[in-house]
């Protein structure tokens, strides 16, 4: 993951350094650590690694579900005739028809993960890491839990699926947080179903046991996650939020992106997902809420009152036909915000922080919302830091040399160099432009190139056609 011995020196032609564009700047690197920033180069030193195009600090993808890869392009549930899918409805029978949703898409999520081994796990993993690494991703939170064997038997080595997301994103050349994730049950009062046994560990105390078993490394940190309040009952939220804070992990959960658990969460407490959590200690500046899109105002003071962040993923908010959540207020109210890719959809995360404002700009009719350093912002130095790797996503001596260059030459990006800036990146680049991307002081993507799988293409399409196979 890093390089160690001697200095190296890479020269960026173009370097967004947090607040500006600058040209001809030389970088540092020693043991996997940028150790010097230096502006005013106009051509590389003796020796250097030239960057040529616009170099950002590495992108942080703060929420994904790997195994979800193999579901893009093979679940539009409805006819594309207007007319509602065939629904067998939750309990497997019947004929009702129900739209096409949400909850119909999570069917066929789960016939996927009822096919994952350790084994097939690692491999769409690692491919699917590598075309992060390909897109400029240098740090991916995995909301991980699939945990066990189907029917809910746990392997010889009870963390083998988390242990193979880990080594995955090694060998593919990220960091990673593995967000080993608390999953009991089916709704408010019900017990797992067939397809989510392999997700549970039985209670809390049982999943905080298994989760301390795993180890950190030098790519890889362990954090939390609490699938949501419908997968949590009330009364074991606080052990998940305890092993935390004895930690001083971060703590994630899928938060109100529905209003169907909304409308589930009052039925059964009285009060809604985050009053819930905020009543069991669960909120506070290491948790971050994802896609927080269903909120009323007292939510949104909670959340930003305790500095709890927020993880927006528009492309699978739209995708699923989520909605739009309240980023600005939340923002506003103090809650921090980062990016997911989360269901793969697309992995781009240009796109995703220029979906965020373009979202914003239809709800509301008007633009600027965000500007585009502030947008960069939450790809990179806030989404580090929602994962746990606060000394990575800036371009500063000191952090880690994790950087990723864009081609300012591509159709998508050519144009007059005066009017280079943060714009350029969120609202014109994608992750087609990415041509560099280095972790740890090492090259893992060169021109284009993942240096450590040699195939990615090829890759993904034999990992995913083992699941559909």
């Amino acid at each position: 993951m890093t390089t160690t011995g001697r200095t190296r020196t890479y020269w960026l032609e173009h370097a967004w350094l947090g607040t500006h564009v600058e040209p001809g700047v030389a970088v540092d690197v020693a043991d996997g650590r940028i150790t010097a920033v230096r502006t005013g180069t106009p051509t590389p030193p003796p020796g250097a690694d030239p960057l040529r195009g616009l170099t950002l600090p590495g992108l942080a993808n703060a929420h994904s579900h790997a195994f979800h890869r193999a579901l893009r392009g093979t679940v539009q549930v409805g006819s594309g005739t207007g007319t509602p899918p065939q629904w067998r409805g939750p309990s497997g029978g019947g004929s009702e028809r129900a739209p096409d949703s949400f909850w119909a898409w999570r069917d066929v999520m789960y016939a996927i993960a009822d096919k994952l081994t350790p084994d097939s796990y690692f491999s769409l993993a690692r491919a699917t890491y590598a075309e992060m690494a390909l897109a400029g991703i240098t740090t991916v939170g995995e909301f991980h839990y699939v945990h066990h064997a189907p029917g809910g038997a746990r392997y010889a080595d009870p963390n083998a699926m988390g242990e193979a997301l880990i080594e995955a994103a090694a060998e593919a050349g990220i960091r990673i947080t593995l967000l080993d994730t608390c999953y009991l049950s089916s709704g408010f009062g019900e017990p797992p179903n067939t397809h989510q046994l392999r997700f549970s560990d039985g209670k809390a105390d049982a999943w905080a046991e298994r989760s301390a078993v795993l180890k950190e490394r030098d790519h890889a940190r362990i954090g939390a996650a609490i699938h949501s309040v419908r997968a949590v009952p009330a009364r074991e939220l606080a052990t998940v939020a305890r092993w935390a804070e004895e930690r001083r992990a971060p703590l994630h959960v899928h938060l109100s992106e529905q209003t169907a658990e909304n409308d589930a969460c009052l039925a059964a407490h009285g009060r809604t997902p985050t009053r819930l959590l905020a009543d069991h200690g669960v909120l506070g500046p290491r948790t971050t809420g994802v896609h927080n899109t269903h909120l009323t105002d007292e939510d949104i003071a909670l959340l930003g009152g305790s500095g709890t962040g927020t993880c927006m993923c528009p492309t699978t908010e739209r995708d699923l036909a989520d909605g739009i959540g309240p980023a600005p207020a939340l923002q506003r109210a103090g809650s921090p915000l980062s990016l997911g890719s989360d269901s793969h959809a697309v992995i781009d995360l240009f796109e995703e922080a220029r979906a965020m404002e373009l979202n914003e700009r239809l709800r509301t009719r008007t633009r600027g919302h965000w500007t585009a350093a502030a947008l960069l912002r939450a790809a990179t130095a806030d989404g580090h830091a929602a994962l746990g790797w606060a000394e990575a996503g800036s371009l500063v001596p000191g952090a880690f040399a994790d950087f990723t260059t864009l081609a300012l030459d591509s159709v998508r990006t050519a144009g007059p160099a005066p009017r280079l800036g943060a714009e350029t990146a969120v609202f014109a680049a994608s992750a087609a432009d990415v041509r560099h991307t280095v972790v740890g002081g090492r090259h893992v993507v060169r021109d284009g190139a993942h240096t450590l799988v040699p195939d990615v293409p090829r890759a993904l399409t034999a990992a995913v056609e083992a699941l559909h196979g």
